[in-house]
């Protein structure tokens, strides 16, 4: 025997009564019970009717069309004699709805009762019609309604059904062993009222029945494989899980699996009867088995589950402190004015306590509070209750919580790492489940990153945002695209590019954008608003989000004490952040540094040259740096290394331009304004308050050059310096040396200038557009310590971005 329950899309379509007559067929050697929904979306449309009929509104048209769609259904399967006898039942059963709508607009008043009578219609007729189909199909289905047979108390809207009398009923209409069609949801009275079962109705009622028969399996057909580790709209590498026990089931239904409903598994439960969860659109696919000799998971949880909206109510106050029967006197309080309780926690400390229910319960809770402690408010020895609503709860469900430690830090270390304040946590005494009260605007967040924290085999991803797509920006994205494949398999790192943006579009795609087409997709994406594109990557709220800065934008610096603030990660080459004012620099990185969200900007001194987390490294190891000369400029170490005699300085100056060595304009290389930011950086690491405005620069260029109208005037005005250079030059060798562009930071200051170096010195050594950094320290005093290497070019830039990307991937647990 095995009883099959399919729910509202399982029979809402002639193509899913299709499949549903496909499946019964396959079931044929077995006798079986088929209980069924109202077709998806009657049940709604209901009980609108039935609120539009106590307003006085009009229900012709809404009850027409309720009509039309049981009758096209009924039609698309039935002919003959068959048909004919369905239509009759619909026709009576639509003149019972419009009597029981016309009673209602004429008390306006809808009470439970009569909105029982309501609902029932919708599994009535889809019941009705679907018997006729599997008859019509040579299945020999018989009609049994659930009224008849199902018992309840009075509660109408979620009536407890009689298990004795109910159980007696069913065995009695089902002992001929024929294939039975019975409504789900809808019962009665003893007095043959008609009741509903709640919520998830329907698979109660396949329940009862199977409890009642003994049946060897339940069968819930819906519309996703199982259950899965997730709700898979929220989480998209939600897979099913093969099979749990009662026990995960109930905890996981309890908090939000949408396929599987607490009251379901209790009959079966006592009867240790076997539940299937499956696919009537997949009915090869995978499927979830529930039954109390399951196999313990292959992991460390089960799965993780998600209440929607909760409001949490939070006591406090002296009163709480060693007094016997205070949560006694809280939950009788609360249990006569209905409220349910979802979870509760207290403080050790007994100071505190708060508990978690739906939120339209929250008058009713604040009122109970209220009442049952008067006098303990009237005193002050406690606090006014107070509610907080907006939040959600996830719980985390395992039976192999109870053998294994650091789940609950894995749990909170994802949530934390994702930037998810935890407001109230609890954990059952038959530890197999951990659940956290969180703003529901982290919902999505929270369970993505807890999810890949237990399921995703040790991968570590990262959602990346990134501005820029030029120079730096493009080939950032190639490097990304070459490195994926050997990340994800070899280091289990996942990089998803999830927004772009330049200065004219912007685009947005969570599940990755397609790297090899990134820039053309960016160009047919939307006008780009920077403040919009921030705004949209934090309501997007991924976790492990990162944005990384490959602009030279004053503009998006400025955001970045936003977007920290949103704890969400930056990564830059762009040193306008760091080179503004010390204010600014000092308030984002000592907010990374303080709530320990990473902003990465390597690159911004020397490319991919590891100067800044040298530094770091020394000064976190107790080192103390004493001076550093640097040169910091690829385009200038290039000039003056191939700087000879050989050719003129001007010639020079041109060949470095036409090797794109400078800007189009030479001037904005040759005035070190770049050079000083990357010393005023410096100088910052090393702990020294200074404002652009007190580096010293040593012009390298006389003002007739600066004040030249074009490229081609500077260039005439750069051979009247010839000679002048050429002096500078020879003076230097004469001295057994060479001309050289050094920042030399000490002593609290910063400066950089032309200056003579022996040829022994490291500033001697480089070639082409090297940098060097020589860093001089308490410990590294008598030797220093020495960087150096290519210091400019996309390439070098990018490598060094996307190293601090994947420092950020590496942090994740």
């Amino acid at each position: 025997m095995k009883i099959m329950k399919f729910g509202g899309t399982s029979v809402g379509s002639a193509s899913a009564l299709e499949g549903l007559c496909v499946i019964v067929k396959k079931s044929q050697e077995t006798r079986n019970v088929v209980i069924v929904s109202a077709f998806n979306g009657v049940t709604d449309a209901l009980v609108n009717l039935a609120k539009t009929a106590v307003r006085g509104g009009a229900c012709d048209e809404a009850l027409a069309a309720i009509e039309a769609r049981h009758v096209e259904m009924a039609e698309a399967f039935l002919k003959g004699g068959v048909l004919k006898s369905v239509l009759a039942v619909i026709s009576d059963e639509i003149a019972g709805l419009k009597a029981v709508l016309g009673s209602a607009a004429v008390l306006k008043e809808l009470s439970a009762r009569t909105l029982d009578r309501v609902m029932s219609f919708g599994e009535l007729l889809s019941s009705f019609i679907i018997a006729g189909v599997l008859r019509e199909a040579g299945l020999g289905a018989v009609f049994i309604d659930s009224r008849d047979v199902i018992k309840t108390d009075a509660s109408f809207g979620k009536a407890k059904f009689l298990q004795d009398i109910s159980y007696a009923n069913i065995r009695e209409a089902c002992k001929d062993g024929a294939l039975y069609v019975a409504p789900g949801f809808i019962a009665s009275t003893v007095n043959g009222d008609v009741t509903t079962l709640g919520r998830g109705g329907s698979d109660l009622s396949a329940a009862i029945f199977a409890a009642a028969l003994d049946a060897d399996a339940l069968e819930l057909w819906t519309d996703v494989n199982g259950v899965l580790t997730c709700d898979p709209k929220i989480v998209s590498g939600a897979f099913t899980i093969k099979e749990m026990p009662y026990i995960e089931a109930m905890e996981m239904s309890h908090f939000g699996a949408k396929v599987l409903h607490p009251p379901t598994i209790q009959p079966v439960l006592e009867k240790k009867i076997p539940i299937k969860i499956l696919n009537s659109f997949n009915p090869d696919g995978p499927f979830t088995l529930i039954s109390h000799n399951a196999k313990e998971a292959e992991g460390l949880i089960r799965g993780i589950s998600c209440i929607n909206s909760v409001s949490v109510i939070k006591i406090e106050g002296a009163a709480l402190y060693g007094r016997a029967g205070f949560a006694s006197r809280l939950f009788v309080a609360l249990g006569r004015r209905n409220v349910n309780i979802i979870l509760i926690t207290q403080a050790s400390s007994e100071y505190s306590i708060c508990f978690a229910i739906n939120p339209v319960d929250e008058d009713a809770a604040l009122s109970a509070v209220r009442e049952e402690f008067a006098t303990e408010l009237r005193e002050g020895s406690m606090e006014p209750p107070e509610a907080e609503g907006g939040l959600s709860v996830i719980a985390v469900v395992g039976s192999r919580m109870k053998s294994s430690s650091g789940i609950a830090g894995k749990v909170f270390h994802a949530l934390g790492r994702s930037g998810v304040n935890v407001v109230a946590i609890a954990q059952g005494s038959s530890e197999i489940n951990i659940s956290a009260v969180i703003p529901q605007k982290d919902k999505a967040r929270a369970m993505n990153a807890v999810h890949e924290a237990f399921f995703l085999s040790g991968v570590r991803s990262v959602n990346l945002f990134l501005a820029g797509v030029g120079l730096i920006g493009g080939e950032l994205l190639k490097q990304i695209a070459a490195q994926r494949e050997q990340l994800e398999q070899k280091y289990k790192i996942r990089i998803r590019v999830t927004g772009l943006a330049n200065s004219r579009n912007m685009t947005f795609n969570e599940e990755g954008v397609q790297l090899n087409k990134a820039k053309e997709i960016l160009a047919s994406g939307e006008p780009c608003d920077l403040k919009l594109f921030v705004q949209k990557m934090k309501e997007r709220n991924l976790p492990n989000s990162a944005f990384c800065d490959c602009t030279a934008s004053a503009d998006v610096a400025l955001m970045y004490e936003e977007i920290l603030h949103a704890l969400i990660p930056v990564i830059t080459p762009n040193k306008k952040a760091n080179s503004g004012s010390f204010e600014y620099y000092n308030a984002i990185t000592s907010f990374s540094r303080d709530r320990g969200v990473p902003y990465l900007y390597e690159v911004t001194v020397c490319a991919g040259l590891p100067v800044i987390s040298t530094l770091r490294d020394l000064y976190l190891s107790g080192d103390k740096v004493t001076r550093i000369e640097a040169v910091l400029s690829g385009t200038l170490s290039f000039i003056f290394n191939s700087f000879d005699g050989s050719i003129p300085f001007s010639a020079l100056v041109c060949a470095a331009k036409e090797k794109g060595y400078t800007e189009p304009d030479p001037r904005d290389d040759l005035n070190a304004m770049d050079a000083a930011r990357k010393a005023l950086i410096l100088a910052r690491e090393c702990g020294m308050p200074l404002e652009f405005s007190q580096v010293e620069i040593d012009p390298i260029l006389p003002d007739e050059c600066f004040q030249a109208r074009t490229v081609d005037d500077f260039f005439a005005e750069l051979e009247k310096s010839d000679a002048q250079f050429e002096a500078k030059r020879l003076a230097a060798q004469k001295e057994g040396g060479a001309l050289r562009y050094i920042a030399v930071i000490e002593e609290g200051k910063a400066r950089i200038s032309l200056r003579t170096e022996n040829v022994r010195s490291p500033f001697c050594s480089l070639t082409g557009a090297d940098n060097i950094v020589v860093i001089h320290t308490n410990r590294y005093n008598t030797l220093p310590l020495v960087i150096k290497g290519p210091g400019a070019g996309a390439e070098v830039t990018a490598g060094g971005v996307f190293a601090d990307i994947v420092r950020i991937a590496r942090t994740l647990v």
